[in-house]
């Protein structure tokens, strides 16, 4: 069973001036008006939320839908955006695992990874007890999972009274505050480089190559930040 009070526990961290849940809820308010705009209907967008919950991936389906994609392309291409989550599970689970835990928790509260659950669970998991942690993060979870899919209906119904800027403005929200948290996470040298990196590199490629930017960013600035954390802890260790 879920520990109750672990999981409110996780549930209140969306309180707070470090929540994700308003840029997350701005992000999909915009995310419901673009998927109205683009032809679906209201129960058609809240499954979008309810079962992919993953912003960037919820778009390239709609637009594969838009332009007529086949199934398997859909897949392809949603399996390829939603691969950055991987990482972020192979560096969060093993914080959370426990012997006691029941394996279903695990499986079941993969669903509700997502970067703003992700960066609250990095950074609260030492305040809890190892055997709870899992059901401290299903609270987490939960909370911003029902915000996703409640802003998406929002969102929807809202769309006649938002105009363009105004959904570009709510877009960037998210964004903005992932970068925020970043900064605030900086409290070593491997993940400073990797921000500071990715920050510098990220617009010198975009002039180059606009499609790929964002992607030699991330890889050469995270290789780089890798490689010398890996040099510092091995010269620890000697």
């Amino acid at each position: 069973m879920i520990n109750s009070k672990v999981f409110f526990q996780g549930l209140k961290s969306l309180k707070g001036s470090r929540s994700p849940a308003i840029p997350l809820a701005a992000c999909f308010i915009a995310l419901g008006a673009l998927l109205k705009d683009a032809g679906f209907n209201i129960q058609q967008s809240a499954a979008s939320s309810l079962f992919t919950y993953a912003l960037p991936g919820q778009l390239v389906m709609a637009e594969s839908l838009l332009v007529g994609a086949s199934v398997i392309n859909i897949f392809i291409a949603v399996w390829l955006v939603n691969f950055r989550l991987y990482p972020m599970t192979v560096s969060l689970f093993p914080l959370l695992n426990h012997v006691s835990q029941p394996k279903w928790k695990y499986y079941l509260s993969c669903h509700f990874l997502a970067v703003s659950s992700w960066l609250i669970a990095k950074d609260s998991y030492k305040k809890i007890n190892k055997k709870h942690r899992i059901d401290f993060w299903i609270g987490i979870g939960i909370g911003t999972w029902s915000t996703a899919v409640l802003m998406t209906v929002i969102g929807y119904l809202a769309a006649d009274y938002l105009n363009k800027d105004m959904l570009i403005g709510l877009a960037i929200v998210n964004p903005v505050y992932f970068f925020c948290m970043m900064i605030g996470a900086m409290n070593n040298v491997s993940i400073s480089l990797a921000v500071i990196l990715g920050t510098v590199l990220g617009p010198v490629i975009y002039l180059v190559s606009t499609e790929w930017s964002l992607l030699f960013a991330g890889l050469i600035a995270g290789t780089i930040a890798f490689l010398f954390g890996e040099k510092k802890w091995k010269v620890v260790k000697s």
